[in-house]
């Protein structure tokens, strides 16, 4: 990798990048062959890391008995007479830093966000993205036929395309997009003075479905023909779970 901006590539894909960086990097990437290359690489690996890993959550037994071991203030005091530089004197020290480096570990451990947490977070992130910068539409249509066609040989999958204006629901066009790690096709809906992002990729078995919030946004989840669909808006979380609705009904038609 010779592009000098590469750092900031990976930090994008972490999602470690306020809006406006960002942005910024997201711009970079419309010029630098290089760069496009390492996220497209990082995209790659992140999907193959997710499709062979398991996740486990840990019991709610082994959370409390971990949480009373943390909070065990129980540390043997060395008898006056034992001198530092016994052997003793240090398995018992660096046993008891070993544990406590365990301990704080499973602590961490338990505190990292969940799959469905950090998912909401990307969604957010790029719903933002798209709202501040000019990446909002790559293809502006309301018409299928014109906006899925575009989505052939660029995005891995083939989206369901339909305008809902009748229904309130007024198709903008679409574009391409990356949340969770994965190259997402999205389809920009206007609802009245709202956006709402659909993003919509094949579906893995890694991610469960459903309604979550995030920094103000509602998200909304499901699975249809091999696809996982995710809608984010700032509109009611009735009115999004409509548009669903009416893009679940088109999936099947399109199946």
């Amino acid at each position: 990798m010779s592009c000098e901006r590469a750092a900031e590539v990976q930090a994008y894909m972490d999602g470690e990048l306020d809006a406006v960086a960002a942005l910024a990097v997201e711009q970079h990437l419309e010029a630098c062959a290089d760069c496009r290359a390492l996220r497209d690489q990082i995209a790659a690996m992140r999907g193959a890391i997710k499709s062979e890993a398991r996740y486990y959550r840990p019991s709610a037994d082994f959370a409390e008995n971990l949480r009373e071991t943390i909070g065990m203030d129980e540390v043997p005091a060395a008898p006056r007479g034992r001198m530092m530089g016994t052997r003793s004197f240090w398995t018992g020290a660096f046993g008891g830093f070993a544990a406590t480096a365990l301990a704080a570990s499973l602590a961490l451990f338990l505190w990292l966000p969940s799959a469905q947490e950090k998912l909401a977070g990307d969604l957010a992130a790029a719903h933002v993205r798209s709202l501040i910068g000019a990446h909002l539409i790559d293809v502006e249509s309301s018409n299928h036929h014109v906006v899925k066609p575009w989505f052939a040989g660029r995005a891995d999958i083939s989206p369901p395309v339909a305008d809902f204006a009748a229904q309130g629901f007024a198709l903008a066009g679409g574009r391409l997009d990356y949340v969770d790690g994965k190259r997402a096709a999205v389809l920009v809906y206007r609802h009245g003075a709202h956006v709402v992002n659909v993003f919509v990729w094949k579906d893995d078995g890694s991610l469960g479905t459903g309604a979550a919030d995030a920094n103000g946004y509602h998200i909304l989840t499901w699975k249809k023909g091999g696809l996982f669909f995710a809608a984010i808006s700032d509109t009611g979380r009735d009115e999004l779970r409509t548009l669903a609705d009416l893009i679940r009904k088109n999936t099947q038609g399109q199946e």
